[in-house]
């Protein structure tokens, strides 16, 4: 099914820590249709400021469309004020998913750095029957970037966190929690979001112990189609849009 565009109601939208807000909106069409590494596009103002959408991965996709987001911006910070009962012009499903592991893969590790945890929940959803091991590795800035992760730890996942200040877990970067990925070629499947040197690093691990992977890539999306060519990203096989051939891309052939 493709992406549909439509005004949505939100159920909530509520602030987790100081720095993280978790929306809720009414989408099922879009729920119904979505996977996990895919985003929406959301116009969070109607006007022409903010000009453009703004993309989120989504988070869970239960009966509704959840997104867990981060105040870094105007768009991000007209979005946080909005209240349940408030309309959003939301266009998704947008994106290629992440794929699925192998029936030979026993240890999923999901890689998420900052905000870039945010489509890991919904993997989980969809991982959680078939037993495989989920080894979470979370690394943020401070315990300001740590939020109850309870749902996927409930899911399965064994988690591990590294802040860069040690105000909350392992003191440095998640880097520092590598230790714990088994690092089998044939059982093991690793998934990375968040920064760019965060994401290089795994991808270094990768390769180091032949692991295969695939790295969900954050751009600044305007058109979100791979039209405007504005998030374009380098690969081995040249460049590509983030917004239509990616977000999510193998590892291996990913440039940072």
């Amino acid at each position: 099914m493709g992406a549909n565009q439509n005004s949505y109601t939100i159920v909530s939208n509520e602030r987790l820590t100081p720095r993280f807000w978790h929306l809720c909106v009414d989408a099922e069409s879009i729920a119904d249709s979505v996977q996990p590494g895919q985003f929406i596009h959301i116009k969070v103002r109607e006007g022409m400021e903010p000009f453009f959408r703004r993309p989120f991965s989504v988070y869970r996709a239960l009966n509704h469309i959840e997104v867990l987001y981060e105040v870094v911006g105007k768009g991000t910070e007209i979005l946080s004020q909005k209240k349940k009962g408030d309309a959003l012009d939301v266009l998704g499903p947008l994106g290629t998913p992440f794929t699925i592991p192998d029936e030979n893969i026993e240890n999923v590790v999901m890689v998420g750095g900052g905000i870039g945890v945010a489509p890991f929940m919904m993997l989980s959803d969809l991982l959680k029957a078939k037993e495989y091991k989920m080894l979470l590795l979370y690394g943020g800035r401070s315990k300001d970037h740590v939020y109850d992760m309870k749902e996927l730890a409930k899911n399965g996942c064994d988690i591990h966190i590294a802040t860069n200040d040690g105000s909350h877990g392992v003191k440095g970067f998640v880097s520092e929690l590598f230790s714990e990925i088994p690092p089998d070629s044939n059982k093991t499947r690793i998934y990375t979001c968040g920064p760019k040197p965060m994401m290089a690093a795994v991808q270094d691990f990768a390769r180091t112990h032949n692991l295969k992977g695939e790295a969900s890539c954050e751009e600044v999306l305007a058109c979100g189609l791979g039209a405007c060519l504005g998030c374009v990203t380098k690969t081995e096989q040249g460049y590509k849009t983030v917004c239509y051939d990616g977000p999510v891309f193998d590892l291996k052939d990913i440039v940072f």
